[in-house]
């Protein structure tokens, strides 16, 4: 393929398949913990630790990474410790993290407004090697957590109480949670943009839960669309000339519109051959709870 010559879309996509397995994998814990939009918080704070990066010189990519875990475990401990609310907490990440981001990168011999704008929105054409070693090294962490510690993470998301009873550390967890969804972001802000990354977290989870009821399923149905959005706008944003990040979360919400429309009369058939299972005197069927019971979680 003409696209594979070119070493800048190597790195993009393999930049993107990485993204498209690590947001949604922290996205459904995300979804979960009905944080959905932690994802904007961590993004609009990282935002600084690029500004820092130009300004002092150093990788945008690892500085970002470095603040936003900073962010993201401060959220956490005002959760716990202090009295202002959730949504307070990420409203001063938003505003702070955006104002510091574009007074640092002002402040750098070599900044402006456009080396920003690439890491805000997503830009192919940037994603350097070193980019694709640190994409990759963080990476391979957000996987390992996710995948290694899901059914303590699912545990703790679903209720914590019931956690903490079960002797699991509900903090510590909660902490990986954040530090986790702030290395994401930071994968996937050279690809989808920082603005942009929240999406990627949360819609292909709410798409993958039209289709199924189970954890397990969800989470793969979800990296799926992930992996499914990000080839294909990232392939679209080199033959068609358009910003990669926008496309690759258009895609990410019409799958979403696709398998909510498929999903409706697929729930309809379930209820007809269930009801006439019960009318015919055979045992109910074990239905696993509805994805959107209380509280909006997915359902084990």
């Amino acid at each position: 393929m003409e696209i594979l010559d070119y070493a800048f879309m190597q790195r993009a996509l393999l930049a993107a398949v990485l993204v498209g397995i690590t947001a949604p994998a922290v996205g459904i814990y995300l979804v979960q913990r009905r944080q959905a939009l932690m994802g904007d918080g961590i993004g609009h704070v990282a935002m600084t630790g690029v500004g820092l990066g130009f300004l002092l010189s150093w990788s945008p990519v690892w500085m970002a990474t470095l603040v936003s875990v900073l962010g993201a475990v401060l959220m956490e401990l005002i959760r716990w410790y202090g009295k202002t609310r959730g949504d307070l907490a990420l409203a001063m990440l938003f505003y702070g993290g955006m104002a510091g981001g574009v007074m640092f990168i002002n402040l750098a011999p070599t900044g402006s407004n456009a080396n920003l704008t690439s890491y805000l929105f997503g830009s192919l054409s940037t994603v350097s090697e070193s980019d694709v070693t640190a994409i990759c090294v963080l990476a391979a962490f957000v996987v390992l957590v996710t995948l290694g510690l899901r059914r303590q993470l699912f545990a703790v998301s679903q209720d914590e109480e019931f956690a903490r009873v079960m002797g699991l550390p509900v903090r510590a967890l909660n902490l990986l949670t954040a530090v986790t969804a702030a290395v994401t972001v930071t994968v996937a802000m050279r690809v989808v943009g920082l603005l942009l990354v929240s999406a990627l977290m949360v819609v292909p989870v709410a798409a993958a839960q039209q289709l199924s009821r189970s954890f397990a399923a969800t989470f793969a149905i979800a990296v799926a669309i992930g992996v499914t959005v990000t080839i294909s706008g990232t392939v679209t944003s080199y033959y068609q000339d358009v910003p990669p990040g926008a496309t690759i979360v258009l895609l990410t919400i019409g799958a979403f519109v696709l398998l909510t429309a498929l999903a409706a009369p697929l729930a309809r058939r379930r209820a007809r051959a269930l009801a006439a299972a019960q009318g015919a005197g055979d045992p109910a069927e074990c239905v696993i709870p509805p994805s959107r019971g209380p509280g909006g979680k997915v359902g084990v």
